[in-house]
């Protein structure tokens, strides 16, 4: 799900998963609010902020029920863009985050290393990447669509109503923050963002191109769960070099790969006993995430069901995140 996950993905509002996925709008979330956390004296509710894509949801869904029926601790998940849910941890409103992209680094340094209300939590195990891509089956038929430098060449191939003669880059939602709109401009691209409104929204265009096959270019990351569906061949961007987007007006390289990270509230770090110790352990692979991802919004799954599902086919890994 991005932001160019430092590479800003982290969405602006930001997306994810996934809503983003006003695909599976998060069944176990609700809209933000302003109610006490444990970490803020409120009871002994943990809460955990679930941006809003399909792998944060999976996160925080087996978070959830594991903390519940194995530590007996009860568990709140809220819905909030990263942006958001940064504040929300800065004030104690919310306990957690299981995926953090990177893509707000002054809300991270302020917090972490001048207020210090924030701490880290470990890696969850999963690294990201964020990228334009195109269908396989276009760049089987023209192989060179795979190098920015030939993408006004397909322009008018990728063009649609929205892109108003431009060749069209799909998004998701509109708050995931990215470096498009600077990398078109930087490299002089004849392409125009056009958001889908949604990682849901963007999925079902993205069938809908597959199913007639039509080509695209879009907005795209891993890990997600659609990738075991469908074919995407990555565009190659100038090389990531470290700083290269550290001016997001001047942008014009490709996104890094980042190591997902965790972040805790510091006084839910510091006396949040088993559930915080519990979350900092909490580390899984790409592939265990993609799959109760897709059983939520692939399958139709409840988060719920897919995370007892998970847990049930799952207990030698996550018994190495009790306390």
């Amino acid at each position: 799900m991005n932001t160019g996950k430092n590479s800003r993905r982290v969405r602006t509002t930001l997306a994810a998963g996934s809503a983003v996925l006003g695909m599976a709008a998060l069944s176990a979330c609700g809209a933000a609010d302003t109610s006490a956390s444990a970490s803020s004296g409120g009871g002994d509710t943990v809460t955990i902020a679930v941006p809003s894509w399909v792998g944060a949801e999976a996160n925080a869904a087996v978070a959830k029920h594991i903390l519940e029926e194995e530590l007996d601790v009860k568990v709140k998940l809220q819905q909030m863009d990263e942006p958001v849910a940064w504040d929300a941890l800065d004030s104690g409103k919310v306990d957690a985050i299981l995926e953090d992209w990177g893509g707000v680094p002054k809300k991270e340094k302020r917090y972490i290393e001048e207020r210090k209300t924030v701490v880290e939590a470990g890696d969850l195990g999963v690294t990201g990447h964020i990228g334009w891509f195109v269908p396989k089956y276009f760049a089987d038929e023209n192989p060179d669509v795979t190098d920015w430098k030939n993408l006004d060449k397909y322009a008018d191939e990728l063009k649609t109503t929205e892109s108003g003669g431009k060749g069209q880059l799909l998004e998701g939602s509109p708050s995931y923050t990215t470096n498009d709109d600077a990398i078109i401009k930087n490299l002089d691209l004849d392409l125009k963002t056009v958001y889908a409104g949604s990682e849901a929204a963007q999925i079902t265009q993205i069938k809908k191109y597959v199913k007639e096959k039509k080509p695209f270019l879009t907005y795209w990351w891993t890990p997600q769960w659609l990738n075991a569906e469908i074919d995407f061949v990555e565009v190659k961007l100038p090389e990531y070099t470290e700083g290269c987007d550290a001016d997001p007006e001047k942008v014009a390289c490709a996104y890094p790969e980042t190591p997902l990270q965790k972040y805790l509230n510091a006084d839910f770090a510091k006396d949040g006993g088993d559930a915080a110790q519990f979350l900092k352990n909490f580390n899984w692979s790409t592939e265990q995430q993609n799959q109760v991802a897709k059983w939520i919004a692939g399958d139709g799954m409840s988060a719920e069901d897919a995370a007892a599902k998970w847990a049930k086919e799952n207990k030698s890994t996550w018994e190495k995140w009790l306390p």
